[in-house]
């Protein structure tokens, strides 16, 4: 339909979660011409990343799941079932905008690409204590096996667990205790590496569509070419995601930063509280031609 998100047509562009003044923006930028022109795509993504950067409502999301648990969990806090509520801002640059508040527990969220068993050079995320770059002598302990859990604690990885193809599906750390963000000697431990993450236990559930551009070329039909042979088979990609609690009951068409991954938009049409649907409008940067 004329409305498909990866389509330029203003209610395409609506329906991905282009906003007016994104459009407005990018109008201004590129100015009024008689004669005809090609307008890089970039330059709209980039509209919406400067009008959003200041409004959009900061969240934490999980695109790509794996498992963490934090085996020491019930030594620091007294039980498995007890949940420590971390509190993060509304928007960084907007302090009047408040606070938002999410529980940490044994069991989170990470994203797959924040867990490499053999870590390559300047990798600074979880990796277990026999693995170092491989720029370092072999079994060589590396900094960089901590990492803070975004507005919450320092962990350790101490291993993982793979399924009978090899395939990890599970991160194991320990907690190191008195590191929680915004608490006396949080800073005690220093970490290079800062990850997201969503809570199992009450992380909502929710379809996120990953659109890319339509077109694997920046003129797909120049010289007479058939465009439809320049279509990119990864314009959509559709997965099961985890977001904070709050953001199953958000309204539709409701604009959020999902931290470290993009600018997101609640979708006008699928979407519904209690059964949550996000479009990816933009990344925090240009990475198609990468």
């Amino acid at each position: 339909g004329w409305d498909d998100p990866r389509l330029p047509t203003l209610a395409g562009l609506r329906r991905r979660g282009y906003t007016p003044e994104a459009i407005a923006l990018f109008c201004e930028r590129i100015g009024v011409s008689k004669a005809d022109s090609w307008i890089d795509y970039s330059t709209l993504e980039g509209a919406l990343r400067d009008t959003q950067e200041h409004s959009a409502t900061r969240a934490m999301a999980v695109l790509d799941p794996l498992k963490l648990t934090i085996s020491n969990w019930a030594e620091v806090f007294g039980s498995d079932e007890v949940l420590d509520e971390c509190s993060a801002p509304v928007h960084p640059n907007h302090p009047e905008r408040g606070t938002r508040s999410m529980r940490i527990g044994k069991h989170l969220w990470i994203e797959r690409e924040d867990f490499m068993e053999v870590p390559s050079k300047g990798y600074f995320r979880l990796f277990p204590p026999h693995a170092s770059p491989t720029s370092n002598p072999p079994g060589q302990h590396k900094e960089g096996n901590k990492v803070r859990l975004k507005y919450g604690h320092v962990v350790e990885c101490t291993g993982c667990v793979k399924d009978e193809s090899g395939k990890v599906i599970e991160v194991l750390v320990r907690l190191v205790p008195d590191t929680k963000s915004g608490t006396p000697g949080a800073d005690s431990v220093k970490v290079k590496g800062v990850i997201g993450w969503v809570s199992a236990v009450d992380g909502v559930q929710a379809e996120v569509r990953l659109y890319e551009r339509l077109f694997t070329e920046e003129h797909p039909d120049a010289g007479g070419k058939d465009f439809l042979a320049s279509i990119n088979p990864h314009s959509l990609q559709v997965v099961q995601a985890w977001l904070e609690p709050a953001l199953g009951q958000v309204a539709a068409g409701t604009h959020f930063q999902f931290e470290r991954l993009g600018y997101f938009v609640s979708d006008r049409v699928a979407h519904q509280a209690g059964q949550p649907v996000f479009n990816r409008i933009t990344g925090l940067r240009d990475t198609f031609a990468k």
